[in-house]
């Protein structure tokens, strides 16, 4: 897999460098240090993928993606900031990129990301704060507040009428929602439920909460 990167500081741009070069399937075939160096360096080397820094001098990451899905509509795009603000987020994601990434994130969790990205499997943010993964991966799932509460309690161990009692429904409108949140995770049960809630981040690991 063949990777352009650009960022603006040495110390970054070498970071990021090193991380993806450390995994055999990638190779960084280009660098560029400011955003009009990227459309040129792309038509030169070809990559499979654009690691861009979303603030650079001369043209930003925004900028250079807009230009990037005009010109080479092949080569994905992802995006590094520092921000953690879920406007940026969106408004990166609206322009086309294949997911965002946050600087913070752990530099052993790129080449996964990255990974993810070319195959098409991540239209996210990555290495956001728990409590916004949790809230994406939620709203991913296409689950509603009431269903967020029950798959909770449910995962709790809690039964339908502890559910019902807890939330102050009926048993049978609990039931409703049990239907409707299988049907929208894909699982058959209570059991498969919850273990899908931990594993995508829907609800917080249940090791957290007893550390």
């Amino acid at each position: 897999m063949r990777v352009l990167i650009a960022d603006d500081h040495p110390l970054i741009l070498a970071g990021i460098k090193r991380a993806l070069e450390e995994d055999d399937q990638f190779e960084v075939v280009a660098e560029a240090r400011v955003g009009s160096q990227v459309l040129p360096l792309i038509s030169q080397t070809n990559p499979d993928l654009a690691l861009l820094d979303l603030r650079m001098p001369e043209m930003d990451g925004l900028q250079c993606l807009d230009r990037i899905r005009q010109q080479h509509p092949k080569v994905k795009v992802v995006i590094l900031s520092v921000s953690t603000d879920p406007e940026v987020v969106q408004t990166v994601l609206n322009h086309g990129a294949s997911a965002y990434i946050v600087k913070s994130v752990n530099p052993i969790d790129l080449s996964s990301a990255l990974r993810q990205a070319l195959e098409g499997t991540v239209f996210s943010a990555i290495g956001l704060p728990a409590k916004r993964a949790q809230e994406d991966a939620v709203k991913a799932a296409g689950l509603t507040e009431r269903e967020t509460a029950i798959l909770k309690a449910l995962a709790g161990g809690l039964s339908n009428k502890a559910i019902a009692k807890e939330l102050w429904v009926a048993e049978q409108t609990v039931k409703f929602h049990l239907t409707n949140i299988y049907r929208k995770l894909d699982v058959a049960n209570r059991t498969e439920a919850a273990r899908y809630a931990y594993e995508h981040g829907l609800i917080d690991s249940p090791h957290a909460e007893h550390a």
